[in-house]
C-alpha cells in the first residue's frame, strides 16, 4: 500500500497582518498542518523569505518548494491538490 507524502509547508507571516491570519484560517479549515514563521521576530527568516520569494511582504506560502506570494487561494489550492 502507497502512502501518500506529506506536504511540507511554511507561512512567513507577521502578526499584524490580516491576509496571514486568512491564509492560516484556511489551511486549519482544511486541516493542513503548516510551520508558521513569524518573519516580525525573526531576522533570518525574513532575509530567508526574500531570498525565496524576491518579496519583502507577507504573506509568503511555501508548499513543497513552490512558493506563493499572498493569499493566492486558487494557488494554494492546487499545490495541495484540493479539489473544491
Amino acid at each position: 500500500m502507497e502512502t501518500e507524502k506529506k506536504n511540507h509547508i511554511r507561512v512567513y507571516s507577521t502578526d499584524s497582518c490580516s491576509w496571514c491570519h486568512k491564509v492560516k484560517e484556511f489551511l486549519q479549515e482544511n486541516k493542513i498542518e503548516f510551520e508558521d514563521i513569524n518573519v516580525g521576530e525573526d531576522q533570518k527568516a525574513a532575509e530567508e523569505m526574500i531570498a525565496k520569494s524576491g518579496q519583502s511582504g507577507v504573506p509568503v506560502v511555501e508548499i513543497n518548494d513552490e512558493i506563493i506570494v499572498g493569499f493566492d487561494q486558487e494557488a494554494i489550492k492546487k499545490a495541495l491538490k484540493i479539489k473544491n
